[in-house]
């Protein structure tokens, strides 16, 4: 009888109600005596991850995931003009700049209304949302002046916050160069260590202010926000279509009405979040990956929530972005924590370190960094001739490396069609770049003509060079052209392969140059018949027998030529390289090096012994051993696997020689070599070059000693990694010396800063050891050392990868990774990279260098800084064939772009060099060196702008923000000055001052990056 009393009454209430529109109030702003609930609409669209980027943009190969930017970006703008109070940010350029290509004027017409009014914001502004461990700084610049110039000249706005929400963990320099330096004011992210979350959830310290370098301090800081959890919102509020949060439901003639009850859920979570955040301001991230595809399922829903919430009154809710709530925080006068250094390495779990993917993919870590080098250089070159905006340029290869510092690509967490498809961008944008290249230095080398001139060698690192290896008819020689990106003289031996043992090289002015040729091994010849095949579809031509060595002296920004000829039988020729083997040695040991530096090594097991500098007085017990982790499989207490993201390893095995066949020592008058075996998947090359000395590693060890340089290069070459048993396998490398360091070492910071590092220690919690090995490593792009009281060991590497020292005097890296189980962080696909020709698939093959040297303590900073750039900026070499003397007698031998009588500070490199499309020139000035850092060069250094370009009138020089998009004196203008807890005793930051008009003078300090825009009277063409 109850029941049917409350049916009826049911019924009449139905009868006398009315479902109507209900106009919802999103008008609502910044409450100061309530809990303001600023909510952030967002799409986190990764530009290449399970899918290509176009894949993604399109919405094409949805097996894999139905996501579609466009459709993304076509709902949200409908949304936003349906209700001028919503609000949405847009990251990742790469997308918006495809999406805004197709519309019509009268779509951008409206779309820039939205831009001016607030309603969409840049956020971040790049390409893409780099990753922070494994690109280098140069790139990082790059890829966000693209995208800033993007917005800039399409909507007139710069961007103020930083959004780098995904990167799995994040690094000094994002803080202060990539934030503070751009203008922002302020950072946002979610991925920090779980420990070091759980400790600032406690304490409240969830918003910092950072400063990234301990040389720019308090004037590069930033304020700086990390989400309770994640990038997400909190539970029960995500409403794109297909999810499960159940919507405010407010029509009362439907059932389930659940206005208040969702309005208590909203309050209780934002009261959760309130108790773990200072000030009366949270944010709520609206959205997560690839959200908005149809956006009025989530704007539907915020309408309602802000609407009923204010009416409740408990808490303030409102449409904000992460600009409103900069401004917010900072009208609180708050002070905040202070945050030093960076958040590496990341734990998401007690045996979930993201460090593996330091090193995952390094081939194309490696392919990314020798592209970076050669943009740089390319940029150069098409200055000085000038810019050709119909003809080929450097614009393919700029948009195909800005998506390439995506966190999912150079990472090498994507999958392996997506990592073929940045490849594939890559090797497009090099083949317009090098027209460039080519036609510029045959426009410089030869005034009465701008065609082009001179072949490049791409495949030079696995012993391929068309030019070099044609045999060389009567009268016919081969002309190498060498390039030099840096802004200092240097001394430098190449290396190139010939097929023929009767050769000489002269320099520019005819005099012979000392060369040496040293033959071929069968593994080098091994690997460069099969990657041949595999990259070129074909196998090479020829029958190439030697690497041809000479010293080469280039000068700054410039070139120099060196002719390769057919040496006649009673002419010069080059020195065949002195053979010696360790059989039958009366000595115990094998010296290796004419120099300064000598290696010293067994006889017997061809093991590395000490490193020796008769210059510096250095004597060191120096070792080399490689050494592999078996990656795990899970386990049924924990199931975490190693992969492409984590780094767990499960035992340690180190790789012993297999062969006890005798060391192979190559000596001659430029370099000594030494073959050895190490293992039929791992070999190496030491070499010591008489102008500095090298250790590389191949299947075949050879170690190289170069006359007059006082480091060793080590070309190594690991592959295919074994997987026949079943066991992923992660291979390093250890240099060992008998150094007590105490526990620490020191790493860079995307190839600037140097950060200390302290094994099982973390300065901001108390670290809890769950992982003793894979919690200690760290990104390394430019080196990392050791030093105790007397000696400091470093060591350089050619690209990304993990590195650590986990036994005091030692170093680690991890060269290479081949693993057989999804590490399960969604890229669902194993890390393990397959290179196949024809029907035969093998595992990958790596070749690569790293550079090490011992120095007396407080040396070695010269060395890693100098080497460090030279590394990043290889010499350019183009070639082509003259008949006689005719190429000689018809082009300028020797270039160089700016005064013969200077050259930049040892501190000082140039970064960018850039005609822009408007005309102007962009040129970026980096300081080398830290504060502290070195006793001579980390000072106040100056760069004369009219010796920069002797042949150039310079008008206006206007200093700006690193991505070029605003003056320098605005932003400083602009600059949001944040409190911090604590004493604020800080030593004044000095800075380089402003350009003199008439001198022209640019200042640097420790570790200052200066932008300029140069307008020149007219842009005149070098040599015209």
């Amino acid at each position: 009888m109850a029941f049917v009393l409350f049916f009826l009454l049911s019924l009449i209430l139905l009868a006398s109600s009315e479902s109507t529109f209900i106009a919802y109030n999103t008008t609502h702003r910044i409450v100061p005596d309530k809990i303001n609930v600023h909510l952030v609409p967002h799409s986190h669209d990764d530009v290449g991850w399970l899918k290509t980027v176009d894949q993604y943009y399109v919405g094409a190969n949805n097996s894999i995931r139905g996501a579609c930017v466009q459709n993304v970006l076509d709902s949200v703008i409908s949304a936003l003009l349906d209700d001028s109070n919503r609000k949405f940010i847009y990251v990742e350029m790469a997308f918006f700049e495809r999406w805004w290509r197709q519309q019509s004027e009268g779509r951008k017409a409206k779309v820039k209304e939205l831009v001016n009014s607030g309603q969409l914001e840049f956020i971040n502004g790049g390409m893409c949302m780099h990753d922070e461990a494994t690109p280098h700084y140069i790139d990082l610049i790059d890829q966000t002046t693209l995208g800033h110039q993007f917005i800039k000249d399409e909507f007139g706005k710069v961007p103020r916050v930083g959004w780098q929400i995904d990167p799995f963990g994040h690094s000094a320099v994002q803080a202060y160069l990539l934030g503070a330096e751009l203008g922002f004011d302020s950072l946002f992210f979610a991925r920090i260590d779980y420990q070091d979350r759980a400790k600032r959830l406690n304490d409240k310290s969830l918003e910092i202010v950072w400063r990234g370098s301990k040389s720019l301090a308090s004037s590069s800081q930033i304020f700086t926000g990390i989400f309770p959890r994640h990038y997400d919102p909190p539970d029960g509020f995500t409403f794109e279509i297909n999810d499960v949060s159940p919507p405010i439901q407010d029509d009362i003639l439907l059932f389930d009405y659940n206005v208040q009850e969702r309005v208590n859920d909203f309050v209780d979570a934002a009261l959760a979040q309130a108790n773990v955040t200072r000030t009366k301001h949270i944010m709520w991230t609206m959205g997560t990956d690839f959200r908005f595809q149809y956006a009025n399922s989530w704007f539907r829903q915020m309408d309602k929530f802000i609407h009923y919430v204010n009416e409740d009154g408990r808490v303030n809710a409102l449409y904000s972005t992460p600009s409103i709530y900069t401004d917010a925080k900072y009208a609180t006068k708050e002070k905040w924590p202070l945050k030093t250094e960076d958040f590496f390495p990341y734990a998401d779990h007690p045996n979930a370190y993201w460090t593996g993917y330091f090193t995952s993919r390094p081939a194309f870590k490696g392919y990314v960094r020798m592209m970076s080098g050669y943009y740089l250089a390319a940029r150069q070159l098409e200055f000085f001739k000038g810019r050709n905006k119909s003809g080929p340029n450097t614009d393919a290869l700029a948009d195909a490396l800005a998506i390439a510092q995506h966190h999912d690509a150079v990472s090498g967490t994507e999958r392996e069609h997506v990592a073929a498809d940045y490849a594939k961008r890559l090797s497009m944008g090099y083949a317009e770049a090098e027209k460039v290249v080519s036609s510029s230095l045959g426009f410089l080398a030869d005034l009465r003509s701008s065609t082009r001139q001179g072949n490049p060698c791409p495949l030079l690192n696995i012993s391929y060079c068309p030019p070099s290896e044609a045999v060389l008819s009567d009268g016919k020689s081969l002309v190498v052209v060498v390039y030099n990106p840096l802004g200092w003289k240097r001394e430098e031996v190449i290396r190139i392969p010939v097929s023929s043992d009767k050769v000489f090289v002269q320099d520019s002015d005819g005099r012979e140059i000392e060369s040496q040729l040293l033959p071929l091994s069968n593994v080098t010849l091994s690997m460069r018949n099969y990657y041949v095949k595999a990259y070129m579809g074909t196998s090479p031509n020829g029958s190439l027998k030697y690497w041809l060595a000479f010293s080469a002296s280039v000068p700054p920004l410039g070139f120099s030529t060196y002719i390769v000829s057919n040496a006649k039988q009673t002419g010069p020729s080059s020195t065949s390289s002195m053979v010696y083997t360790s059989e039958g040695r009366a000595s115990n040991t094998i010296e290796v090096g004419q120099g300064s530096l000598k290696l010293i090594f067994t006889a017997d097991e061809g093991k590395l012994t000490h490193f020796v500098n008769s210059r510096n007085l250095v004597t060191a017990s120096a070792k080399q051993s490689y050494s592999y982790y078996s990656g795990s499989n899970g386990t049924e207490k924990d199931p975490q696997a190693s992969g492409a993201y984590v780094f767990r390893p499960n035992a340690t095995f180190l790789v012993e020689s297999e062969h006890q066949d005798p060391l192979t020592v190559l000596r001659g008058p430029v370099l000594d070599e030494v073959h050895q075996q190490v293992n039929p998947w791992i070999s190496q090359e030491m070499l010591t070059i008489m102008i500095d000395i090298g250790i590389a590693t191949i299947e075949n060890a050879i170690t190289r000693v170069f006359k007059g340089k006082e480091h060793a290069e080590v070309e190594f070459s690991i592959g295919p990694i074994p997987a026949d048993d079943g066991i992923g396998k992660e291979i390093t490398t250890q240099i060992t010396t008998t150094m007590k360091t105490n526990k620490t070492f020191y790493t860079d910071s995307n190839g600037r800063d140097f950060i200390k590092r302290v094994r099982d220690f973390r300065t901001d919690w108390n670290l809890q050891v769950n992982q003793p090995v894979a919690g200690n490593y760290y990104p390394i792009n430019l080196g990392i050392y050791v030093q105790d009281s007397s000696m400091e060991l470093s060591v350089l590497v050619d690209r990304s990868v993990g590195g650590t020292s986990l036994v005091d005097g030692q170093i680690e890296l991890m060269l290479h990774r081949r693993l057989l189980h999804d590490d399960s962080r969604g890229v669902g696909e194993a890390l393990n990279e397959t290179v196949c020709v024809l029907a035969k698939c093998e595992g990958l093959t790596v070749q690569g260098k790293f550079y090490l040297k011992i120095d007396n303590i407080g040396e070695g900073a010269k060395w890693r800084r100098t080497v460090g750039q030279e590394i990043y900026s290889p010499l350019l070499l183009a070639f082509t064939e003259q008949d006689g003397n005719n190429w000689i007698n018809s082009h300028v031998p020797t270039f160089s772009a700016i005064d013969p009588s200077y050259a930049l500070p040892n501190n000082i490199a140039v970064i960018t060099l850039q005609e822009l499309a408007n005309g102007k020139v962009l040129l970026r000035l980096a300081h080398l060196y830290e504060i502290g850092e070195d006793k001579d060069y980390s000072v106040m250094a100056s760069v004369d702008l009219k010796k920069l370009f002797p042949k150039k009138e310079i008008s206006k020089v206007t200093e700006v923000s690193l991505s070029a998009n605003q003056e320098r004196a605005e932003m400083e203008k602009k600059r949001l000055v944040w409190e911090v807890e604590g004493p604020a005793e800080e030593s004044k930051v000095v800075r380089g001052g402003p350009v003199d008009p008439v001198k022209l003078v640019a200042e640097l300090a420790p570790m200052e990056i200066r932008t300029f825009l140069i307008d020149f009277d007219y842009l005149q063409m070098f040599g015209s």
